[in-house]
């Protein structure tokens, strides 16, 4: 598996290197060292390099370095457009994924909203995140961005007497023109997971 997935980020990169975008640094955004690209991805410093993609201290030829490889790929002029906030079956094809979206997203988080809530500040500073706007309500929330010009709004409700805990992830109201509808799903997922090795 390991395997394909190198092959796949090195296709990625292959497509990306062998048309370059003049301004793919200012597209990312993030910073130009000859061929290499330099951004902050998943709360970590992301190198892109024409044979490799490290995130943090490691090298990621895994679902990490298929994201980043595609977004890079996607990268675009456009900025981020945060509100009006969409849910994930409200993107285009987004309907074979609905299901894994909200396990492997939503409900992989419900049974540690309590600690979340006191992890709150360090999620926010580490995924380059902040408050949730006002549209997103629950009991507390935040916004948070895993690539630099795609935004997540995790929205948490506590438990109480007549309701179970419960958790909405919303995404950033175009976020699917910097990535691939099935990409946005990892991105999620991968971002649930990395709230929480936050709170661990």
């Amino acid at each position: 598996m390991t395997d394909n997935y190198a092959k796949i980020v090195q296709d990625n990169l292959n497509r990306l290197y062998g048309n370059l975008p003049k301004d793919l640094a200012k597209n990312l955004p993030g910073e130009q060292d000859v061929e290499r690209f330099i951004f902050d991805a998943f709360g970590k410093k992301c190198v892109i390099e024409p044979e490799r993609i490290t995130l943090g201290e490691e090298e990621h030829s895994s679902v990490f370095g298929i994201l980043i490889s595609l977004y890079a790929l996607n990268a675009r002029s456009d900025i981020c457009v945060l509100s009006p906030l969409k849910s994930f079956k409200e993107l285009p094809d987004s309907m074979p994924y609905v299901g894994a979206f909200t396990t492997h997203i939503e409900q992989l988080l419900v049974p540690h909203v309590a600690k979340i809530k006191d992890a709150v500040p360090r999620i926010t500073k580490t995924l380059k995140g902040g408050k949730a706007p006002s549209e997103a309500g629950g009991d507390f929330s935040f916004i948070v961005y895993p690539l630099p010009k795609i935004a997540l709004c995790f929205i948490f409700y506590e438990a109480d007497d007549e309701f179970p805990a419960s958790v909405t992830c919303l995404y950033s109201n175009n976020a699917n023109q910097f990535m691939p509808v099935a990409g946005l799903a990892d991105v999620g997922e991968y971002t649930s997971k990395k709230i929480l090795n936050l709170i661990d």
